[in-house]
């Protein structure tokens, strides 16, 4: 039997097309979408710390000994308020990019820790208008008026002795260790957030 004239069929492996990496790894308009998001989330949980905690000390019988305790609480509020608003702004960067793996998100997580803590720290510098602007400046005089009979800081550094400046210098560092704990606890809710929010990588046959 001859087979010269028969077509022989030639079967082509299936060849698989991998969705690949940007070349860029930052991805700005997915950055800017992410601190968007997380400072409209921030504004709005703190608006709402505060607003909590001033109704409840506006309806309580002795608003000077509630107020550390309210002016704590909304302290600790707003931390968590800020964890929650980066960890929401870097799923949101994540998911508005293409896909890409996780070191890339982690990436991308870190630079819009960076630029929230870079405008945030601009903005509490300038002032921030608007409602949420009243309302804080409102809730710092209510507090200073409740607190009245409290040791005032001196307005001069002739006038400070020894123990008020070692307060002084305590309470600034205090605020200061707050600072950076909570920066880099914001850091990782950020990468937190960028990594669960990542796209997988598909493959088409």
């Amino acid at each position: 039997m001859a087979y010269g004239n028969r077509p022989i069929d030639v079967v082509e492996p299936i060849v698989e097309n991998r969705v690949i990496d940007y070349h860029d790894r930052v991805r700005w308009g997915p950055i800017i979408s992410g601190l968007m998001v997380a400072l409209s989330t921030q504004l709005v949980l703190s608006a709402l710390g505060a607003a909590i905690g001033l109704s409840g000390l506006a309806n309580s019988g002795a608003p000077r000994t509630n107020a550390d305790e309210v002016g704590a609480g909304i302290g600790i509020w707003s931390i968590i308020s800020l964890l929650i608003s980066l960890f929401v702004g870097g799923w949101v960067t994540s998911r508005a990019s293409g896909p890409m793996n996780r070191s890339t998100a982690l990436l991308n997580g870190a630079i819009l820790w960076a630029t929230t803590l870079a405008i945030g720290s601009w903005l509490l510098a300038s002032g921030v208008s608007g409602t949420f602007g009243v309302l804080a400046s409102n809730a710092g005089e209510v507090f200073n008026q409740v607190q009245q009979g409290s040791v005032n800081v001196p307005n001069s550094a002739p006038n400070v002795d020894a123990n008020q400046a070692r307060g002084l210098a305590g309470n600034t560092a205090k605020v200061g260790w707050a600072f950076v704990f909570g920066s880099l606890l914001g850091l990782l809710a950020s990468m937190i957030g960028a990594s669960a929010g990542v796209r997988k990588h598909r493959t088409y046959q």
